[in-house]
């Protein structure tokens, strides 16, 4: 696309790029750089920062001057040059930086387009962070969350971002935090951690917000929205949540989504133990064999990831199965279906019809949540999951359900029927492989959407 299809040009100037002379004009939505006989565009949401550039000096230049005496040209007390530093998108889902120089003729158009570019980047038309309230949890995962985070900061402090860090100490200090913090002050928190450490986050943000906005957390409530963005950055054991939202649990490509101001809506289911609310959860809810692995490998937290190895290997032999009634709100029209094999990230036209639909019709849950309309299995099963994402991981790259979508306002509800345990090791090694159905017949009872309530 040229520069001058666009109406809001906003600065333009002959530069040198690459050792050429371009032309560079930059618009409210990218930059353009263009060659003797080619051009290209940076968009902007890809640009993490601009600053001066200094460089290497330049060797001296001496001069005759007056016969025998000699002078030595002096660098010029200012940059003549800037950087642009971009986001490269590398494979696998990872995302890298790479700096780009333009030289200047004078010092004034260096300044003049450093502040230009960060007029815009900060904006009304895109919605990246200034200040941030960061949670390290140094007891998670392999106990490398403080590590990890020193890795990221220097892109944080690149983009101008400041933060306020705080370790947790102990369980629910993130939460206790978040319910007496200014959150008015900041753009956003981010949790630096595994799965745990985000579900502390996330359920003190959601009790903070309706607390705020007078909703109580009784039977059926309907939780208020939060007007502030968590990000992730991944150091835990599983990083399930990293892993279904970014496609990988790499901390630089999850910082640089954060600094860019990515954003992906993310249902959030309530639980409940008969009516008294328990805690709000993102990916996968679990009685059976999953939940008695969890369970277990609380008490194993030393052996750090190795916990859930010998904890499933402990549930798998013991093959408990458990008798009960499960009743589900079954999906009326939907648009996916669980052995689809669509996959879900950010920007999935599917979640963000059913988020349209849903701000449209805020009375629709309402009246579709009719006893009538319930429906219900009896019987014994080995496992009952409720997946709200994916759940990919490293140990299982398409996840307990490859095709479940981030915010359609569905879970996908997954009844394993009493098995032997060679029928249910079918189905366990079936899950990490990237090209297996997950439905194994022999096992599976059901496998449905069903809406988050």
């Amino acid at each position: 696309m040229a520069a001058s299809d666009d109406l809001d040009v906003l600065l333009v100037s002959n530069l040198e790029f690459e050792h050429e002379s371009v032309e560079v004009t930059l618009t409210s939505r990218y930059i353009a750089i263009k060659k003797p006989t080619s051009q290209f565009c940076i968009a902007l949401e890809d640009i993490l920062a601009a600053s001066s550039h200094t460089g290497p000096p330049a060797k001296d230049k001496i001069c005759k001057f007056n016969g025998d005496y000699k002078a030595i040209e002096m660098q010029p007390l200012h940059s003549l040059a800037f950087k642009v530093c971009v986001v490269k998108h590398a494979k696998k889902h990872k995302w890298r930086t790479k700096e780009l120089i333009f030289t200047c003729k004078d010092h004034a158009t260096s300044s003049q387009w450093i502040e230009k570019i960060k007029e815009v980047l900060y904006g009304p038309g895109f919605s990246r962070p200034r200040h941030l309230l960061v949670f390290i949890n140094p007891f998670g995962g392999k106990r490398r969350a403080p590590k990890v985070f020193e890795k990221v900061l220097p892109y944080f402090e690149l983009a101008g971002i400041t933060t306020d860090v705080i370790e947790t100490e102990r369980q629910y200090h993130a939460r206790d935090t978040i319910m007496e913090y200014d959150l008015s002050t900041i753009d956003g928190v981010v949790s630096v951690g595994g799965d745990g450490t985000f579900s502390e986050v996330l359920n003190g943000l959601m009790e903070r917000t309706n607390k705020d906005k007078g909703v109580e957390q009784n039977f059926r409530h309907k939780p208020a929205r939060p007007g502030v963005r968590i990000g992730i950055i991944p150091a835990g054991s599983t990083d399930c949540i990293v892993y279904s939202t970014v496609g990988t649990n790499d901390p630089i490509t999850s910082a640089l989504h954060i600094i860019v101001g990515d954003r992906v809506g993310v249902d959030v289911n309530a639980l409940y133990k008969q009516q008294d609310f328990v805690k709000y959860s993102v990916t996968m809810t679990s009685y059976g064999y999953y939940g008695d692995l969890l369970a277990d490998s609380e008490k194993l937290r030393w052996m750090g990831p190795k916990r859930y190895n010998w904890s499933g290997f402990k549930k798998f032999v013991s093959n408990k199965s458990y008798e009960g009634v499960v009743s589900f709100l079954p999906v009326e029209r939907s648009r996916s279906h669980p052995q689809d094999r669509t996959r879900c990230f950010s920007g999935c036209k599917i979640c963000l019809r059913a988020r349209l639909e849903s701000e449209t019709s805020e009375s629709a849950r309402d009246n579709n949540s009719g006893v009538d309309c319930w429906q219900s299995v009896e019987g014994r099963f080995v496992a009952i999951n409720c997946v709200t994402v994916s759940c990919r991981c490293g140990l299982s790259p398409e996840g307990m359900s490859p095709s479940a979508h981030l915010g359609d306002g569905c879970m996908d509800l997954i009844l394993v029927s009493d098995c032997s345990r060679i029928d249910y090791l079918r189905h366990l090694i079936r899950i990490p492989k990237q090209n297996a159905d997950q439905v194994w017949p022999w096992v599976w009872s059901m496998l449905t959407q069903c809406t988050v309530y």
